[in-house]
């Protein structure tokens, strides 16, 4: 069945002539290389391609070729609509709610919805820029150096510079042959990873001041006015989760982001061996992998916390 699928988006991509290719709200670096990797490929072959971000491109990748070329609204003049590193439409954000369905919908998310026409969802790869890396030359496109750039930036965020238990030999071999193409890795994992501008660092600096722990879950939260006394620009955690998970002797980490309008972005990631966080996401309306999934949950931030933190709790037994 995988083989029939690969064939028809061959095919599908061949028969294209505008593109559409979008991914999720609040993107990060995944949604960025694998929406930048895919789109210059398909401009290289000669179509004519809308790259769009809803929520626009995060500062720490507008480094990376072509980033100039995304987006935040479509245009509706378009004959294949693909989506990549999407679990569920709704995430692609509200210009698209009125649109059909995805010709193409390109995913490693193992809770994808499998809302396109044609869907390539590979739950055991580490991002869906390994899918990509994969499938591009078979389907007609040359991986250049500006497409490796953005495909290795998706398998380096997505998997913390190799560090997360799904990481697999192949996708250290794709990294090297993106590297082969003159890419500085080097470069891509501080932007990527490590670097943070000031206000970034001040918005981190709010979120561990109020860490909490219990139960084997350790969390924090942060809200609008620290977005606003820190300066930070996103509507996003600024990674913070990622210093969370590794605070050591607990089984899940978690952070709560207060958004406007009564939302709340809410990360889980599994700090233990045996633990799945995603049929927690999931359960909550959102999604993602056994090691880290994510929702976005109507409510206020002080009435949501404690309900989610007692779920989770109860769903993985702490």
């Amino acid at each position: 069945m995988t083989e029939d699928i690969i064939a028809a988006i061959k095919e599908r991509l061949g028969d294209a002539h505008k593109i559409l290719i979008t991914s999720h709200v609040r993107p990060d670096g995944d949604a960025v290389g694998s929406l930048l990797g895919f789109g210059l490929a398909l401009q290289n072959a000669g179509k004519t391609v809308q790259m769009v971000l809803v929520d626009g491109l995060p500062a720490s990748f507008k480094y990376l070729e072509g980033s100039d070329r995304v987006r935040k609204e479509p245009d509706e003049d378009f004959d294949t609509f693909i989506t990549v590193d999407c679990a569920d439409f709704k995430r692609v954000g509200k210009p698209f709610q009125s649109f059909r369905k995805p010709d193409i919908n390109i995913d490693h998310h193992i809770t994808n919805e499998r809302f396109g026409e044609l869907n390539l969802i590979q739950g055991k790869d580490v991002a869906t820029a390994t899918v990509l890396t994969r499938y591009l030359p078979a389907w007609g496109y040359e991986i250049t150096r500006p497409i490796a750039a953005a495909l290795l930036t998706g398998i380096i965020t997505d998997t913390l510079g190799f560090r997360t238990s799904n990481m697999t030999p192949e996708a250290l071999r794709q990294a090297a042959t993106l590297m082969d193409t003159g890419v500085n890795m080097s470069e891509i994992y501080m932007r990527g990873l490590v670097q943070r501008s000031l206000p970034a660092a001040r918005y981190w600096g709010a979120g561990l001041s109020k860490l909490a722990s219990s139960d084997g879950i350790v969390w924090s939260w942060l809200s609008l006015e620290d977005r606003k006394a820190t300066g930070y620009s996103g509507n996003d955690d600024a990674d913070l989760i990622n210093m969370i998970s590794a605070i050591d002797g607990h089984k899940v980490g978690m952070i709560f982001v207060e958004q406007k309008h009564d939302h709340v972005k809410i990360s889980w990631r599994a700090l233990a061996q045996g633990v799945d966080v995603s049929a927690v996401a999931t359960h909550f309306g959102g999604g993602g992998h056994a090691a880290a999934a994510g929702a976005d949950i109507a409510g206020k931030l002080d009435e949501i916390q404690p309900l989610v933190l007692e779920k989770t709790k109860e769903m993985l037994g702490l």
